[in-house]
């Protein structure tokens, strides 16, 4: 038997030769404050109408609640650090700005394929049992990072590393050997809230909280009906995610440009014009954002989006598309080409 120091570093040196860009360990449960925090968020419906986070509330928890025989959460990240500040694009009101995550290939498939490699030679190699996740799974990856000395939750609730700023994708291998834990890091935000201060729409009630139903990103990829017209100025030409409370991270000056090919930005989605988006059936959606994570919230929800930056824009010479759409088959898009008509004719 290798003693746990022994294979600790083995498992590292194995995941920076897999192209992992970070690595830690820490144990499968969480603190009770951890816990608490979730429930609070859950309690108080800012997870809008996400209903997995309430329904398996409890295997979101910890590794243990998910599955008891768990010992040890290794914890991986992957950088995906874009080349240019990903708000040049908010002044272009003409060309939708997509967060940087969904600008070029589905991570889920990179990381998992990479995890799951890792996964083998561990198992092959320490006879022990696992499991992988990559967002996939109730599985709380950024307290576990945290844990896990990979960086901290920042006042926006998401990661922070000393090394990539705010661009790390997280991957986790629930094992059951026993593993020496890595220090925690400590959070290093002190007085700043520049990312709070960033938000387009007050997302976050207070800092290290966040109401997901105020949220650009959650508005225009996991909420499924029209958007609540309080927020669609807010939204600006914003047609995928939002970065605007990562991009304004001071730690931001230790990033570095991803050196994976696949997540720099396709030329299609580096500064997409909204009138070629506008036009898309759900034929062509398909095979414009296949091997895009864009894909999965199908072409409707998409259409929406690009009409309410339409909407945004000011420019008549939209209106005939906008007006086709009026009579779309889906009402979520019809609501939207609604709005967007009224706002170019200065109904609004």
């Amino acid at each position: 038997m290798r003693p746990p120091g022994d294979i600790r570093a083995e498992l590292e040196a194995k995941a920076t030769e897999l192209g992992f860009d970070a690595f830690g360990v820490t144990g499968a449960v969480l603190s009770e404050e951890v816990s608490a925090r979730l429930r609070d968020f859950v309690a108080k419906g800012r997870h809008g109408t996400m209903e997995w986070m309430e329904t398996r509330l409890h295997h979101r928890e910890s590794p243990q609640g998910l599955w008891p025989e768990a010992r040890s959460a290794i914890m991986l990240g992957v950088n995906y650090g874009p080349k240019d500040d990903p708000r040049l694009l908010l002044d272009a009101p003409e060309y939708g700005n997509i967060s940087v995550y969904a600008r070029g290939k589905d991570y889920h498939d990179l990381v998992k394929k990479r995890l799951k490699a890792f996964a083998r030679w561990i198992v092959e190699t320490y006879d022990c049992e696992l499991k992988v996740f990559v967002d996939t799974a109730p599985v709380p990856e950024k307290p576990l990072a945290s844990a896990a000395g990979l960086g901290w939750q920042g006042k926006h609730t998401n990661m922070v590393s000393p090394r990539f700023g705010s661009w790390l994708f997280l991957g986790a291998i629930y094992t059951d050997m026993n593993l020496p834990e890595d220090t925690p890091h400590r959070d290093q935000c002190g007085s700043c809230r520049a990312c709070i201060d960033a938000c387009p729409t007050n997302a976050f009630p207070a800092p290290y909280q966040i109401d997901a139903r105020r949220c650009i990103s959650y508005l225009t990829i996991e909420h499924k009906g029209p958007i609540d017209e309080v927020y669609r100025r807010a939204l600006g030409n914003r047609i995928y995610g939002c970065d605007d409370c990562l991009a304004a991270c001071p730690w931001n000056k230790f990033a570095k440009t991803s050196h994976e090919a696949a997540f720099h930005a396709r030329v299609e989605l580096g500064a997409p014009a909204l009138a070629d988006l506008v036009v898309l059936d759900d034929a062509t959606f398909r095979e414009v954002f296949s091997g895009s994570p864009i894909k999965r919230i199908g072409r409707d929800r998409f259409v929406r989006n690009v009409l309410y930056a339409i909407g945004n824009t000011g420019d008549r010479e939209h209106l005939p598309a906008v007006n086709n759409l009026c009579h779309d088959a889906t009402d979520v898009v019809r609501d939207a080409a609604g709005w967007a008509k009224a706002q170019l004719e200065g109904e609004a």
